[in-house]
């Protein structure tokens, strides 16, 4: 059984994982925008500037909470493979549910500025994520944690 970390601990965790789960999105949109349509092609470069900002931000919250952020893998593993945009606008809707769970654990161990920080993204992200799918999640964030 994994311990639990301390109270103190846990923003600073948290802010760790929607640290990752930005790197991993910030590289997922740039093989998203490659596939992606004609159409949707602005909407994946807004959105992977969007993750880099809030990449850039998670960075310097890390730091502000005493930690060293962790650096960006350099490739992730796509959790299938896209062969056209169909493909593409799957896997952002997926990719952005990922963030939202990532930002709705900061959002539960975070308060203050932070925690509406967290919140904030948490919405962009389940926006974008209904954007892509074409529809909406009852709980935004809470998907994976089933």
């Amino acid at each position: 059984m994994k311990p639990e970390p301390s109270p103190a601990g846990r923003p600073l965790e948290a802010a760790q994982a929607a640290l990752a789960a930005e790197h991993s999105a910030a590289y997922a949109y740039g093989v998203i925008g490659a596939r992606a349509s004609a159409a949707r092609a602005a909407e994946a470069r807004e959105a992977y500037g969007e993750h880099l900002a809030r990449r850039d931000s998670l960075t310097r919250t890390v730091r502000e909470l005493g930690g060293s952020p962790r650096p960006s893998e350099a490739a992730y593993a796509l959790p299938f493979e896209l062969r056209g945009p169909a493909d593409a606008e799957r896997l952002a809707a997926e990719i952005e549910d990922r963030v939202a769970g990532a930002y709705s654990d900061l959002v539960r161990a975070a308060d203050g500025r932070l925690r509406r920080e967290a919140a904030d993204a948490l919405s962009a992200s389940a926006v974008r994520a209904a954007r892509w799918r074409g529809v909406g999640v009852a709980f935004p964030g809470l998907t994976e944690k089933r």
